[in-house]
C-alpha cells in the first residue's frame, strides 16, 4: 500500500489537492489525527480488495490532540510499503489575502496573522520531514493538479464523454455541461405507426433523420466536440456530458444521442445513456392503450 500524506499551511491548497487525488483513484480522508494513521492503514489493508493508494490530510489542527505527526510517520514507515509526505506551502501575505477574500477564521487564531505565524512553528518539524514541498503561491488551480501529476507520476490524460437523452416534460438534466433540444423537429408520436416504436428502432431513426436540419446539427456538434475536447483536456478537464432532449425523451432525442455516440465512440471514451426511454414508453402505453415495444 501506498500512504500519502498531505499537510501543510492552511490555504494553501491541501483541500483542492485532495479532490485532485480522489480524481486519480487515491482513496482520501480529510482532517484524521495522526494517532489515527496506524488504524487507518490497518483498516485499508483488511478491505476486500484491499486500499493500495490512499491519501490523508493532516493539519495543525491534529494539535489538539498533543500527538507527534513526525513520530507517528516514522513508526507507520515500518508498516506500509511506501509512504510520502507532500507539504503545501504558500507566502505569509498570499495567505492572509486568501482568507480576507473568503471571510473564514483561521483554524490557529481569530487574528490571522498570528494564526499564520503559529502554524507555520507548529508545522516546522513536519514540513523539514517532507517528501515534496509545493509553493502555491503562483499557482492557478490547474497548474496544482499538474505539479501533483508530475511529483505522483501519474498521468490522467483520459476523457470521458456521456451522451444522453431525455424529455423535457421530466425536466433538463442538471448535470448536463451541453443541452440540445430536439424539439424544432416533427414529432414522430404524432404518427400513430410510429407512436410506440422508439428511438432505437429503424423506422423512427428513418423519418426523425429525413429532416436535414437534424442531420446538420449532429455534423455542427460532432465538429464542436472534437475541435473542443482537447482544449477541455487542457484545462484539466476530464468528463463532458452532452445532453439531447424532446418531449418526452424516447423518439427524437434518442435518435439524436445514439448518432452522436456511433460518431464520437472511436475518438474518445463514450457511452451513451436513455433517460426517459423506458418510463417514456409506458407513459405512451397507458395514455394510447398502444402496444408498448
Amino acid at each position: 500500500m501506498h500512504l500519502l500524506v498531505v499537510t501543510g499551511m492552511s490555504g494553501a491548497g491541501k483541500t483542492q489537492a485532495l479532490r485532485k487525488l480522489e480524481d486519480l483513484g487515491y482513496f482520501c480522508v480529510d482532517n484524521l489525527p495522526s494517532e489515527m494513521l496506524s488504524g487507518f492503514v490497518a483498516l485499508c489493508e483488511r478491505v476486500v480488495p484491499p486500499v493500495d493508494r490512499a491519501a490523508v490530510v493532516i493539519d495543525s489542527r491534529v494539535n489538539v490532540f498533543k500527538y507527534d505527526l513526525v513520530r507517528a510517520l516514522d513508526l507507520l514507515e515500518k508498516k506500509v510499503e511506501s509512504c510520502s509526505v507532500i507539504f503545501f506551502d504558500c507566502r505569509d501575505e498570499v495567505l492572509e489575502r486568501r482568507y480576507n477574500e473568503t471571510r473564514r477564521r483561521h483554524p490557529i487564531s481569530s487574528e490571522i496573522r498570528k494564526g499564520i505565524a503559529g502554524e507555520r512553528e507548529l508545522l516546522s518539524d513536519i514540513r523539514d520531514r517532507a517528501n515534496h514541498i509545493i509553493d502555491t503561491t503562483a499557482l492557478k488551480p490547474m497548474e496544482l493538479n499538474r505539479e501533483l501529476e508530475r511529483i505522483l507520476n501519474i498521468s490522467n490524460d483520459a476523457f470521458s464523454l456521456t451522451v444522453m437523452s431525455f424529455g423535457y416534460k421530466r425536466g433538463v438534466p442538471f448535470e448536463a455541461d451541453a443541452v440540445l433540444d430536439m424539439r424544432f423537429s416533427p414529432n414522430p408520436f404524432y404518427e400513430e405507426n410510429l407512436r410506440c416504436l422508439s428511438g432505437l428502432d429503424k423506422p423512427i431513426q428513418d423519418f426523425v433523420f429525413q429532416d436535414e436540419d437534424v442531420r446538420a446539427l449532429l455534423d455542427y456538434t460532432e465538429k464542436m466536440l472534437t475541435k473542443l475536447i482537447p482544449r477541455f483536456q487542457e484545462q484539466d478537464k476530464h468528463r463532458l456530458l452532452v445532453a439531447f432532449g424532446c418531449t418526452g425523451g424516447r423518439h427524437r432525442s434518442v435518435c439524436a444521442a445514439e448518432e452522436l455516440f456511433r460518431r464520437m465512440k472511436d475518438k474518445v471514451s463514450s457511452v451513451v445513456i436513455h433517460r426517459d426511454l423506458v418510463t417514456e414508453g409506458t407513459d405512451i402505453t397507458d395514455r394510447t392503450g398502444g402496444v408498448k415495444k
